[in-house]
């Protein structure tokens, strides 16, 4: 599948356009992004799971063509775009696929809306359990990002010019994934997608939406919050230096049809993307055991 293919579709939902490809039929599955991305980070897994269900993969507000509001979100917009987008398109007994950042939306949504998600699929996964574990001792040199992305002169300075913006994501991408140079044929697109107008700006703006979450479980451990009855399934990467795959070990207390955990070796953060042969068998079969 080339670029000419993907058919790029927006929806214009309350206060945003949101973007998005869409590839196949049957069972609807979202694809929900994390970062550093948008939504060609799947390209590797959407034609073949196209062949087997509709594929929606949009990128979340302020990332990829989606719109950069100016008013800095908070985490309930997030998840109040994936409720409008789901609406939008008419959806029902939806799967959702997620990876990092979008493991937190998927989750807040499945928990007001466990009727119409009929399972979820969770690639290298922060949830509440991950508590005071991410200021563990020695873990903070893997979590630097996460402060600097707040600060005010963070995104200009990258996207002063294109070099900062491709030395950046160079050293992020190669750092987080198992093999040295796993997106070496893609950084040009990675970096060509956040230098457009608002983009690193916009994805930042994640991390001041969920830095008050982020620090009350740093402070007191694992959030008390309900737990998910929707199948769930975990696939996370043995080598992720930010999200630890020993960190997995709460999932049970969080996820009440917790159906497998799998470790997967030679992979790092980007699971979806190191493995995606392995990655998109074990999607489909998931989604056709529900």
């Amino acid at each position: 599948m080339t670029d000419i293919d993907w058919n790029h579709q927006y929806a214009d939902l309350p206060g945003i356009q949101v973007h998005y490809v869409r590839h196949g039929q049957g069972m609807p599955v979202i694809l929900q992004h994390g970062w550093p991305e948008f939504w060609y980070t799947w390209r590797k897994n959407i034609p073949v799971l196209a062949e087997h269900f509709d594929i929606i993969a949009p990128d979340l507000r302020g990332f990829g063509d989606s719109d950069k509001p100016y008013k800095v979100p908070d985490v309930q917009d997030y998840v109040d775009d994936l409720s409008n987008l789901v609406e939008h398109l008419d959806l029902d007994g939806i799967g959702i696929v997620t990876h990092d950042v979008g493991a937190w939306i998927a989750q807040a949504y499945a928990l007001r809306n466990t009727g119409h998600v009929k399972g979820l699929f969770f690639t290298n996964c922060p949830y509440p359990g991950v508590g005071k574990r991410w200021n563990e001792p020695g873990h903070q040199i893997n979590m630097w990002y996460q402060q600097f992305h707040q600060m005010p002169f963070a995104a200009e300075l990258l996207t002063r010019d294109r070099e900062n913006a491709k030395i950046y994501f160079s050293y992020m991408l190669d750092y987080w994934t198992h093999a040295d140079g796993a997106f070496e044929e893609d950084l040009d697109t990675w970096v060509d997608n956040f230098m457009k107008p608002g983009n690193m700006q916009g994805g930042f703006n994640w991390y001041t939406a969920v830095n008050e979450l982020r620090m009350k479980a740093m402070r007191g451990g694992p959030l008390d919050v309900p737990k998910i009855e929707v199948p769930t399934r975990v696939f996370w990467g043995a080598g992720d230096k930010v999200l630890k795959a020993e960190w997995s070990d709460k999932l049970g207390d969080y996820f009440s049809d917790l159906r497998k955990v799998d470790v997967v070796p030679e992979a790092g953060h980007f699971v979806h993307y190191e493995q995606p042969e392995r990655t998109n068998d074990e999607i489909i079969r998931f989604f056709n055991s529900l």
